[in-house]
């Protein structure tokens, strides 16, 4: 029982003891603090629309042959420089099919000397034919052969002719037959590139579409390839704004990715319409720029005109996940204000809501600031 009562006793004891009550925000000392007027400025009339980073320029490499693939020498994301082998297909049956070119050349030009020395030994057979004929030309006209004899010498003269042209026809046939195997190796060499699938131009692989073992078909993609460094946001622009934007209109591009906002210009505008959006593409050509991916997300603003706007100084304005708010001066002390802020413009924002022209407000904000402490202005 007596310890009962002394754990009651202590208890009673502990409920008593109080922390120390903090002062409320309107007995703290006055704060010093800068206040500023909510003024009216000519704000910039700014039309954003949301688009998407592309390559200007992107190739889909695809095989020309029926083949399995051997090797596929990259992945996604490497960098590759114009030229580089990307995609090594099955090679056997083209190699025997050149081999085989080659050879059918081979034996065509081993047949040259032999065609050369039937032309030679036709012509010597004709000029020796031309040379008697013409001695039994000059015995017949003195009388000193008969008809038969002349005649025979007049029929060798044609058939060495003969002959002659055979040789000179033959030799014209392998020569064309040499082009034609000429003409086969080269096409055998073609078809033996190919094999090799080789970059177009510098740039990365942004997809892989096969493996080794798969078949490759002709005209089936194998990998994707952007080229490096040219980038462009295509934005969809509404159908309202066809008169206002134009090729070469000033614009500013935001990427989520990017600290900074890029400076351009509309380098080209799609002229046909989506009809189910109702929208038409502005290209926006980019800068090279570290970060720059095909796929980010990106705004185009447009500065279209200026209209009189409420702005105070960004300095001014606290957010906090989707709220804005500001400290506005009322009486002497300091009252929280939530707004509703538009787009910014230099060290300046646009208030949409919340504020009066003329009000003064807490910019900079200090970190002792609280609702309902008194201030004293600077």
């Amino acid at each position: 029982m007596k310890k009962a009562i002394l754990f009651a006793a202590l208890l009673t004891a502990a409920c008593g003891r109080h922390e120390p009550a903090r002062p409320k925000a309107e007995e703290l000392p006055p704060l010093k603090v800068q206040t500023t007027e909510v003024v009216r400025k000519d704000w910039p009339s700014v039309y954003e629309a949301t688009g998407t980073v592309r390559a200007r320029v992107t190739s889909t490499l695809s095989a020309r042959i029926m083949s399995y693939v051997q090797e596929v020498r990259v992945q996604a994301g490497d960098p590759v420089r114009q030229g580089q082998v990307l995609v090594v297909l099955d090679a056997r049956d083209l190699d025997a099919g050149q081999r085989q070119a080659e050879a059918v050349l081979h034996e065509a030009r081993s047949g040259v000397p032999e065609a050369e020395n039937a032309v030679a030994s036709a012509k010597a057979q004709l000029e020796l034919a031309q040379v008697t004929f013409r001695r039994m030309e000059d015995l017949f006209q003195k009388k000193s052969i008969s008809n038969q004899e002349f005649d025979e010498a007049s029929a060798r003269v044609r058939v060495a002719r003969a002959s002659y042209d055979m040789a000179l026809a033959r030799r014209a046939q392998l020569d064309a037959k040499i082009q034609q195997a000429e003409a086969a190796v080269r096409a055998a060499s073609v078809n033996r590139d190919f094999a090799e699938l080789r970059a177009p131009f510098a740039g990365v692989v942004i997809e892989r579409k096969a493996e080794a073992g798969s078949v490759a078909a002709p005209g089936a993609p194998l990998l994707v390839i952007e080229q490096a460094g040219g980038y462009q946001l295509e934005a969809a622009i509404e159908e309202s704004r066809i008169a206002a934007i134009r090729v070469g209109a000033p614009v500013t591009v935001v990427l989520d990715a990017l600290e900074k906002p890029i400076e351009t210009k509309v380098s080209e505008i799609v002229p046909a319409l989506d009809p189910a959006a109702r929208t038409f593409t502005a290209k926006i050509r980019l800068a090279p720029l570290p970060h720059l991916r095909s796929g980010l997300f990106g705004r185009a603003r447009f500065t279209l005109g200026s209209q009189s706007a409420l702005a105070v100084p960004a300095a001014a304005v606290r957010r906090q996940g989707q709220m804005e708010s500001v400290w506005v001066v009322e009486g002497g002390r300091a009252r929280h204000r939530l707004i509703t802020a538009g787009a910014p413009h230099g060290e300046w924002v646009e208030v949409l809501s919340g504020l009066r022209g003329g009000e003064r407000i807490i910019a900079p904000l200090p970190a002792e600031i609280a609702d309902g402490r008194t201030v004293e202005a600077q």
